[in-house]
């Protein structure tokens, strides 16, 4: 299986889309940022950061509850990081932070209508 994004009406949904049998092994535990870099950043305004933890730019609004409770709890990083977000809710999620496993399969994301980018010219992302 292959878990791509795909738009619809300005949320993300992650559907299952069945592999032949020469693909690799489905990409799963690896963040939505990671796995959708190419299209990832044509859908929200950029992972500035790269992942590392510094931004929100890659804020998405879980939809449904049934899928927000199947996530790791987020930590004090990324909830430091969610307090700097645009239109913060309940069920906000960094992408950088939410894991591909298979029972996301299905979970549906909503963009915010902006992003905040804290990073300045020359900023270069550093993994924790």
């Amino acid at each position: 299986m292959v878990l791509p994004l795909v738009r619809v009406q300005n949320q993300l949904i992650l559907t299952r889309i069945l592999q032949n049998a020469a693909q690799p092994s489905p990409p799963f535990d690896k963040s939505l940022l990671e796995l959708h870099a190419n299209s990832w950043r044509t859908i929200l305004p950029d992972g500035a950061c790269e992942g590392s933890l510094a931004c929100s730019t890659c804020h998405v609004i879980v939809m449904d509850m049934e899928y927000y409770n199947k996530l790791e709890e987020p930590t004090d990083e990324e909830n430091d990081m969610l307090d700097l977000a645009f239109a913060l809710t309940e069920t906000s999620r960094l992408g950088c932070q939410v894991i591909a496993k298979p029972e996301l399969d299905g979970v549906r994301l909503a963009i915010p209508a902006a992003t905040r980018n804290f990073a300045v010219d020359g900023y270069v992302p550093k993994p924790h």
